[in-house]
């Protein structure tokens, strides 16, 4: 009898490409980021700050990589996702829950492996940022 589940997770080496690949957009379009990259379990695997980037940044691209890889759903999307449902708005009071763009699930083979949070710049640059470094490695958005 086999007892447990296997888990899809990214790994270190994927984690370090995407953080490399943001930092490259980031270069791109001029601006500071903060790159974070979390396992399916929304823990951190790794962390990048640009120098001069904003150092309220660190917590909000943490978090939205924890928000993409606990609910396997972009940030940018929670805002649709709860207008209009009264009982559904109320996960928006859940902490660490970020409901602006920046934030993507990690897909591998159709599973959540993770997820990947950007910021530093308007929620648009975010996004972009972050969809440039998933494309890298051949990911979806």
């Amino acid at each position: 009898m086999q007892l447990g589940l296997t888990i899809t997770s990214v790994s270190l080496e994927a984690a370090e490409a995407l953080i490399d690949a943001a930092v490259a957009r980031s270069n791109e379009n001029g601006k500071k980021m903060v790159i974070a990259v979390v396992d399916a379990a929304g823990n951190l695997k790794a962390f990048r700050r640009m120098d001069g980037s904003p150092s309220l940044s660190v917590d909000i691209a943490i978090n939205k990589a924890w928000t993409a890889a606990s609910y396997g759903y972009p940030t940018h999307g929670w805002n649709a996702f709860l207008a209009g449902d009264e009982g559904v708005r109320q996960i928006a009071h859940t902490p660490r829950l970020v409901t602006f763009g920046g934030g993507y699930p990690i897909m591998i083979d159709g599973e959540l492996a993770g997820g990947i949070g950007i910021s530093g710049g308007h929620y648009t640059e975010d996004q972009d940022v972050a969809e440039a470094a998933l494309k890298s490695l051949g990911l979806p958005c």
